[in-house]
């Protein structure tokens, strides 16, 4: 579904209430109406910053939850369970900025001859990436690829080296690469915005 800049605040607030819930050792309160209007399966990531630096970055890519427990799921993954990061302190959240992607499903890119189709069809802005194979997975969000300034292969190699595969894994024609679409919404000052990553 495509997600209106009012339904983004609902879900970041969501968000920030799952994080503060669990420093209570409890769950955050969801309306009837909250589980009505997001109650289609979606993937999505919750990214968390602090002081302008990540802090946390966890997501669900496939459809499995409805969208509000996707939600939920990764805000309190992110603040507490990225092993990248130390847990959230609850003296921190107040300062937290969430930014909140939702993913469309991921579709596999079909090759006909050889990898460097690759290359014509990821859009650097539009696209996010998953490099998957019996050995790992590695996803990396569409803006990542414009914060970072990569160009289409770069992207591809920073792809696979998620995964914890080779860095230019990607042209092994046995490799799965998926592409997918996010909304991106972000908290900026005492407001939320959707980020225009192209």
């Amino acid at each position: 579904m495509k997600i209106t800049l009012a339904q983004a605040k609902k879900l970041i607030t969501l968000a920030r209430d799952a994080i503060s819930a669990y420093f209570k050792g409890k769950e955050p309160v969801i309306t009837d109406s909250l589980k009505k209007e997001f109650k289609e399966k979606q993937g999505a990531f919750v990214s968390l910053y602090l002081k302008d630096e990540l802090n946390g970055c966890i997501g669900i890519t496939g459809p499995d939850l409805p969208l509000y427990k996707t939600i939920i799921h990764c805000a309190k993954a992110a603040a507490f369970e990225d092993p990248r990061f130390p847990p959230l302190k609850k003296t921190q959240l107040r300062d937290t900025k969430i930014e909140i992607s939702i993913l469309t499903v991921p579709e596999p890119i079909e090759l006909k001859k050889d990898p460097s189709e690759y290359l014509k069809a990821i859009k650097i802005g539009r696209d996010g990436l998953l490099v998957k194979d019996e050995f790992g997975q590695g996803l990396l969000l569409p803006q990542v690829a414009v914060e970072w300034k990569w160009d289409v292969k770069e992207f591809l190699n920073q792809t696979c080296a998620k995964a914890g595969l080779d860095f230019d894994c990607w042209n092994n024609m046995r490799r799965n690469v998926y592409k997918f679409q996010a909304q991106v919404f972000a908290e900026k000052g005492n407001s939320v915005i959707e980020k225009k990553l192209k």
